[in-house]
């Protein structure tokens, strides 16, 4: 089978963020082999697993790009709203995890978290969505 254009380019972006993930688990693991807890902080751990998650929510992404009844273009955008939020979380958690001064973020919330978290809210599942309903098109 001969991949789209869409799908290649969002594959790419799950394997990266697969590869950004394992990098990951190396500063995880610097961090645990230290303290005499061996635990990482929160929030280096959190990057770590969330990357991991994230590259297989965006190969299942490529997948709906695949058998989607859209055009490329529209499916590009559509996947890339969420891929931005998710890789946005990554590189939160790991600003988190360098500064290392909370073990959640929303306790002493930033200016503007709030409409942030609704924007990622309504890109995520509205890509999504946007997906789904090329899936369902072409394919039933």
């Amino acid at each position: 089978m001969v991949l789209g254009h869409d799908t290649k380019v969002v594959l790419l972006v799950a394997c990266l963020t697969f590869i950004w993930a394992l990098v990951l688990g190396i500063w995880k693991y610097r961090q645990m082999a230290q303290p005499p807890d061996h635990r990482a902080h929160f929030y280096v751990d959190t990057a770590h697993r969330a990357a991991l998650l994230y590259s297989f929510a965006i190969t299942m992404l490529a997948v709906f790009v695949q058998f989607s009844a859209w055009s490329q273009t529209v499916d590009l955008i559509a996947a890339f709203v969420p891929i931005f939020f998710f890789l946005a979380a990554i590189f939160s958690y790991m600003v988190q995890g360098m500064r290392k001064k909370t073990d959640n973020q929303f306790r002493d919330e930033p200016p503007g978290l709030h409409p942030y978290m609704y924007l990622l809210i309504l890109g995520e599942i509205g890509g999504v969505a946007v997906l789904l309903a090329g899936f369902v098109t072409a394919q039933f």
